[in-house]
């Protein structure tokens, strides 16, 4: 299972928003079994799971005291993706998720105050010693501000070659539990939700693939024939022996 934390310390970034159609659209585009993980005290994410009538993704709850053990659960579950929706605010609960995600999403919104905001939660990321992935979310055609957000943005971190504009769509499809995928599937938000995951899901795929090759990378036996690293060594056969 692989761990997505949507993070920012600044309030209207759209974590929830994206938490849920990145979700949703993994679980469209066949990517699952997904589950979604709620960290807010505010519980909106929970709120609008709980008014979704559609299939999937999965929904689950946790406290910071037991997220070790709920993530083992939810393993055994054998469940592909998780993405967790967190509080806004640079907090130790913050830092705890930081710590199992594999990838960190940051949701930032190209105005000045967001971008001074994103300062803490990059400290984080790198305290937590986790990838990073900047998403310039509520952008607007053709903003001058817009590709000055990315640009300073790139000098921290790796920025998604996907914008996610400013619609009210976006907003408005999570109202009854859906998302803009299942309300506007023929809409430029929906378009742009689906690209989004298609970056993320690759970065993620190469992730997984880099930690396997890892795990079971080939070491040097000093004669003759290398072994995968965690298999058991084999007796060489004395010579004039057949092995």
């Amino acid at each position: 299972m692989q761990i997505v934390a949507i993070c920012s310390q600044k309030g209207g970034s759209g974590k929830t928003t994206l938490a849920g159609h990145l979700a949703v659209q993994a679980h469209l585009a066949g990517d699952g079994p997904v589950v979604l993980l709620d960290c807010d005290p505010q519980g909106s994410l929970a709120a609008w799971w709980n008014a979704r009538e559609l299939p999937g993704p999965d929904f689950a709850r946790t406290m910071l005291a037991s997220l070790e053990d709920d993530l083992a659960k939810l393993r055994a579950r054998n469940f592909r993706y998780l993405f967790v929706d967190t509080p806004p605010a640079a907090s130790a609960a913050i830092a705890r998720v930081m710590h199992y995600a594999d990838l960190v999403l940051v949701p930032t919104r190209p105005s000045p105050h967001d971008l001074r905001a994103v300062r803490a939660t990059l400290d984080l990321a790198e305290r937590a010693g986790r990838p990073l992935l900047f998403v310039v979310n509520g952008t607007t055609a053709r903003s001058r501000l817009t590709t000055d957000a990315a640009v300073a943005l790139s000098q921290h971190g790796t920025v998604a070659p996907v914008l996610i504009a400013q619609k009210v769509v976006m907003a408005s499809s999570m109202i009854d539990g859906r998302t803009v995928m299942e309300t506007h599937p023929d809409s430029q938000s929906a378009r742009e939700i689906a690209d989004l995951w298609a970056y993320v899901r690759e970065r993620l795929v190469k992730m997984a693939n880099r930690d396997a090759f890892m795990r079971r990378r080939v070491v040097p036996t000093g004669f003759g024939r290398r072994m995968i690293e965690g298999e058991e060594p084999q007796p060489v056969a004395e010579l004039g022996e057949v092995a």
